[in-house]
């Protein structure tokens, strides 16, 4: 409708938070502080609906703590290098 106002393009969309499996639960178990904690976030995303707009919440973001989307701090770094090489190979 006209009374609509379109969204500011620097506002981020986290209306995919809402349906995240790990909602309500103690945010200390996705920010681990040792490999066994770490693989009991990863098992709670990986049957996550929303698990990949969450990785790609923390990798738009540079959010370097924590499980997000199923993967580890390092993980994420990794990723980040690799898109990164890929955009300046196709530059």
């Amino acid at each position: 409708t006209e009374t609509e106002q379109p969204a500011p393009r620097n506002e981020v969309d986290a209306t995919w938070m809402a349906q995240a499996r790990c909602r309500g639960m103690n945010p200390a178990v996705f920010f681990p502080t040792d490999g066994a904690g770490f693989e009991a976030a990863r098992r709670v995303c990986l049957e996550c609906p929303v698990r990949v707009e969450c990785l790609e919440y923390a990798l738009d973001n540079h959010i370097d703590q924590g499980a997000w989307g199923g993967t580890s701090e390092r993980e994420r770094r990794r990723i980040l290098r690799r898109r990164r090489a890929l955009v300046a190979r196709d530059a």
